[in-house]
């Protein structure tokens, strides 16, 4: 018998492991603008690409891409349900202040959570690092003469 409450959305609330709409990628130039100027770094399954957010900007944001390609709707579903609860439950693999895409390759489909967080968690470090080599710099202000 299930007791009210336990396991519900107002569980993962309370514990800080919800994934609002202000954490999620969800404009297509925002995935283009990580992937075109983000570091890569590669898993057997996915591809992360980190990109740091401006200065100001603290909050994380995750977008998932998996193509038709690597597995038809069904497949293309779980793969995104997998990584977001990866990221929603471990936020701390994760570097703080970017915006981070993962694109799945094929095979992802078959990974279940805890193959996921395990390969996830093997690339945090070379997350981190990624993140501080792309730290944007703040805009500079151009006078005339120096344009």
């Amino acid at each position: 018998m299930r007791i009210a409450g336990e396991g519900s959305a107002a569980d993962a609330s309370c514990s800080g492991e919800t994934y609002p709409r202000s954490e999620r990628l969800r404009r297509r130039q925002d995935f283009l603008r990580v992937q075109r100027e983000g570091a890569r770094v590669h898993t057997p399954h996915y591809v992360v690409v980190v990109l740091p957010r401006p200065e100001g900007d603290e909050v994380g944001r995750l977008g998932i891409t998996v193509t038709k390609k690597v597995a038809i709707a069904v497949g293309r579903n779980r793969v995104k349900r997998v990584v977001r609860e990866v990221y929603r439950k471990n936020r701390d693999l994760f570097p703080e202040g970017c915006d981070i895409v993962v694109m799945a390759k094929s095979g992802a489909p078959e990974v279940g959570y805890h193959e996921a967080l395990a390969e996830l968690a093997r690339v945090s470090g070379p997350m981190a690092r990624a993140a501080r080599m792309r730290r944007p710099s703040a805009p500079r202000n151009l006078s005339t003469r120096e344009r």
